[in-house]
């Protein structure tokens, strides 16, 4: 995963998260173990973070409204790898909730779907699902997830007030994106490229949101990467995202504090023009929205440019997937179905926007963003909907990441170490944690 704190990229999109809460001691079996009242009772485990509480209880609301005849009774789990633990634990032993909320990609593939998940092919809905989405709840050519939240992207934040008042366009390719920071240096009015070091997990946007150019270029690296080979020193597409972090340096279009701002500088600063364009992830513009909110409709997003205009687009982390595990059976099951197919439809995406403001597009065709959502999310949605316009980042594709990816983009990001001995350096860096997970060729 991407590591940001916390770890879940869903749960840091939260503007608060909940203290921990103790597991609850019932087990699922006893959770509406029988009907109540002639009504079917279920259960469903999320981790315990605000966002998604909140989210869980209002899809719940909604859902029971349009279904009397059944009740769902939320329980929480820890986040992180104690949460892990807990719903592996819970589907090896037959005492999962009826329905489960999780992550997507790598994560979803450790819970071995095809003997502990209810496959969901035969549901109407399936064919809704984004192509991207489905990819990442798809195991042995089964889809087993409906999408529980949106998509959320690494992207150029840019500000739309310094574009304006310098007549620039927004760039589709690498060398557009450069002269458009040549000018915006030679103005002297904001930075044009913001970096965040101080938080070193902000460094590495150039390198993990460029992945769409580098499916691009070559749709099979994250296979080939997967299987050792494949290296991002020897892959000039890959290459690419370490140099643009040595050009950006090398260029002085940094802001002068990019050594030791923070996180919470970069969201100011872009909101409020002190600098032209923030790698970041889309889940920043929660927090703008919050802290800046008469600014946050100044900031709008564009994806990291490459070589070729043809095909710009953009790099998307997948939302987490609602799940049925294979002990969820008889009258719970058909209610569980229900639940699903409510989350997947333009009315679940609907309760799911009036708990959480969406960091990105749904991932259910026919769901809309609402009106109000910041103009950067309304940005993505024309990559999402356009075909080949959006690609997976390489973390849902394969589950090789080095640790020390953050450290690295920093070196490379701040001169201090160039761009193709960066990319070898990571590259060695990934060996040891593919060997760990017992990775063929490596």
């Amino acid at each position: 995963m991407f590591d940001v704190p916390p770890r879940r990229l869903g749960a840091f999109a939260a503007a608060a998260v909940a203290s921990a809460l103790a597991l609850t001691a019932c087990s699922a079996g006893s959770l509406g173990s029988s009907d109540e009242g002639g009504k079917t009772a279920i259960s469903l485990l999320v981790d315990n973070a605000e966002a998604t509480v909140k989210t869980a209880e209002q899809v719940v609301g909604d859902f029971t409204a349009k279904n009397p005849d059944i009740t769902v009774k939320v329980e929480t789990r820890p986040q992180g790898t104690e949460g892990d633990n807990i719903v592996k634990t819970r589907l090896s032993t037959g005492d999962m909730s009826d329905v489960f909320i999780y992550n997507s990609g790598s994560l979803f593939q450790a819970l071995k779907p095809e003997q502990n998940l209810v496959a969901l092919d035969d549901q109407s809905y399936v064919g809704q699902l984004d192509a991207n989405f489905k990819t990442t709840v798809t195991a042995g050519g089964k889809v087993y997830g409906a999408p529980f939240g949106t998509f959320m992207g690494g992207a150029v934040l840019y500000n739309r007030k310094v574009y304006e008042r310098l007549g620039l366009q927004v760039p589709k390719t690498w060398s557009e994106f450069m002269a458009n920071n040549a000018k915006i240096k030679a103005d002297g009015k904001a930075a044009p490229v913001i970096q965040t070091y101080q938080e070193t997990w902000t460094s590495q946007l150039f390198i993990l949101g460029d992945f769409h150019n580098v499916s691009a270029a070559d749709s099979a690296f994250a296979e080939k990467y997967t299987k050792n080979q494949a290296k991002y020193a020897t892959t000039p597409a890959a290459l690419e995202g370490f140099a643009h972090l040595q050009e950006v340096f090398d260029a002085g279009y940094l802001n002068k504090d990019f050594a030791s701002a923070k996180y919470e500088d970069g969201q100011r600063m872009i909101a409020l023009g002190e600098g032209a364009h923030y790698p970041m992830l889309t889940a920043a513009v929660a927090n703008i929205a919050i802290n800046n909110p008469d600014k946050v409709n100044d900031v709008g997003l564009f994806a990291l440019p490459g070589t070729d205009a043809a095909t710009n687009g953009l790099t998307v982390w997948a939302p987490g997937g609602a799940y049925i595990p294979a002990s969820t059976s008889g009258a719970k099951l058909e209610a569980a179905r229900k639940l699903l197919a409510f989350i997947a439809s333009p009315d679940g995406c609907t309760s799911q926007a009036k708990a959480s403001p969406p960091t990105g597009p749904f991932a259910v065709k026919g769901c809309e963003l609402p009106a109000d959502v910041p103009q950067s999310i309304k940005d993505m949605q024309p990559y999402i909907d356009r075909e080949g316009g959006s690609s997976l980042a390489l973390e849902f594709l394969s589950p090789v990441k080095g640790p020390s990816l953050e450290q690295i983009c920093v070196e490379v990001g701040s001169g201090i170490r160039k761009a193709p001995d960066g990319a070898a350096l990571y590259d060695r860096d990934v060996e040891k944690q593919a060997q760990q997970l017992g990775l063929p060729g490596w």
